[in-house]
């Protein structure tokens, strides 16, 4: 016998007390029956109304939006960003929230990632709970700072230019998005007509004035002549391949970060902060001391910024292996350090390379892994390899959570972890750990 389907709670409204901070952009609330609500639009320590968007009648929780406000946190601003709100666009999550609320929020999260996935309290991994804003983004609250060099815009039916809602396939136009770069925002991307197109990715260069736009075309739809208010090279992206197709100008942008000139193609993957390659390879630097003839390892290497760090440091008499699982990064990385002839570069996934190279000891490891981390198998193989110390770099909390858990199960101890946050506005952060192995006897 078929169970009935249980009832859509979506449009429910609950008064309640917003609770702590949780990892996704939201806070935790409870209904007056106990059923878990996870809050966006809210501030901890808040009275609201929440109106639920997605769940239904005895599921684990329930999404909602704070629609209105009974009990404001001190924390608390007006949105500067017309665009944003509840069942508007769902690009940033904090505009509602003081610049230095949002750095608190951010390393509230960090730490009970840390601590509910790990174990382990900000004193067991030296960090004393500071997120770091980057250079020049410390602004007074109701100012937003122009960092986002890397923007992709949805197109509605009718050709305009806006973001995607929420977990939400539907468009938010918009003549401006307040978190855009310079160099974006004077392309004019939102002034146009873009009838016939999925998406429109907009990239303005770090370092250079390289500018370009990868066009998404509906199926069967052809090209629009693209006229911007910028010089741009401009891609195309074949829906039924996913190829990326060169149209005009060059099929790469010029990235600039410590002291050298990075080719990245074809949309490949990039910070998007303008500040942040730099101040990730200073932290990682700082972290690992390289010294001259060390053999490293950097794992999911991209377009080589940290490799070339590396390779700069450990000099002629060290060596570099990078590993990473993109074609197209792996020949940017391979023209990026052609300088340096003790770096090699492998096209793969690193569980399945790294084994394959028949290396069983280095001095140090570099890894950056994707959003789910690198994973018990890879911490348990990098682990054997006696590396004197280690720098994780990651992107999500509780991947990066998970990934020290293991790495403590091979022999290995956090130095020092930093958190950065170079996505504001939005709940991601950017974190640099330094691993050492444990000594025997501590």
């Amino acid at each position: 016998m078929q169970a009935e389907p249980r009832k859509s709670l979506v449009g429910e409204e609950y008064e309640v007390e917003v609770g702590p901070v949780a990892h996704g952009g939201h806070c935790i609330a409870r209904t007056s029956e106990g059923q878990v609500l996870f809050v966006r639009h809210a501030l901890p320590g808040e009275r609201v109304v929440a109106r639920v968007t997605e769940g239904e009648e005895g599921a684990r929780f329930l999404r909602a939006d704070a629609v209105t406000v009974l009990d404001a946190s001190k924390d608390r601003i007006d949105a500067p960003c017309p665009f944003a709100g509840p069942g508007r666009c769902g690009g940033c999550d904090w505009q509602h929230a003081k610049p230095g609320a949002q750095r608190r929020l951010k390393g509230e999260v960090v730490a009970e990632q840390l601590r509910r996935l790990a174990g382990l309290s900000p004193e067991d991994v030296g960090w004393d709970g500071t997120v770091m804003p980057a250079e020049g983004d410390k602004v007074p609250a109701g100012q937003v700072p122009a960092w986002r060099t890397r923007v992709q815009y949805a197109v509605t039916a009718d050709g305009r230019a806006g973001l995607r809602r929420h977990r939400s396939h539907e468009v938010e136009p918009i003549d401006h998005c307040m978190i855009a770069a310079e160099g974006v925002s004077e392309l004019g991307i939102e002034k146009r007509d873009w009838t016939g197109m999925d998406s429109v990715e907009a990239i303005a260069a770090t370092g250079s004035q390289d500018r370009q736009v990868i066009l998404t075309p509906k199926p069967g739809s052809r090209l629009p002549l693209v006229e911007l208010d910028r010089p741009v090279s401009v891609m195309r992206i074949d829906e039924r391949s996913g190829q990326v197709h060169r149209v005009h100008g060059r099929p790469f942008v010029r990235e600039r970060a410590d002291g050298r000139t990075h080719r990245v193609g074809s949309g490949g993957f990039w910070q998007v902060h303008p500040k942040a390659a730099d101040t990730l390879v200073t932290a990682v630097m700082q972290g690992l001391l390289p010294r001259k003839g060390d053999m490293a390892l950097d794992l999911y290497c991209g377009v080589g910024l940290f490799a070339g760090a590396l390779a700069d440091r450990v000099g002629e008499a060290g060596a570099v292996l990078g590993i990473e699982s993109g074609k197209r990064a792996v020949e940017d990385a391979r023209h990026n350090l052609a300088d340096f002839p003790r770096v090699r570069i492998e096209q793969g996934k690193v569980e399945s390379v790294l084994p394959r190279t028949g290396i069983d000891e280095v001095d140090l490891i570099v890894l950056d892994p994707p959003r789910a981390g690198a994973g018990r198998k890879t911490v348990e193989h990098l682990s054997s390899l006696g590396a004197r110390r280690i720098a994780y770099v990651a992107c999500d909390p509780a991947a990066l959570a998970r990934d020290l858990g293991y790495f403590r199960d091979g022999g290995y101890r956090v130095r020092t972890l930093r958190v950065f946050d170079l996505f504001p506005m939005t709940h991601h952060v950017e974190c640099v750990a330094i691993l050492e192995p444990v000594k025997k006897g501590a």
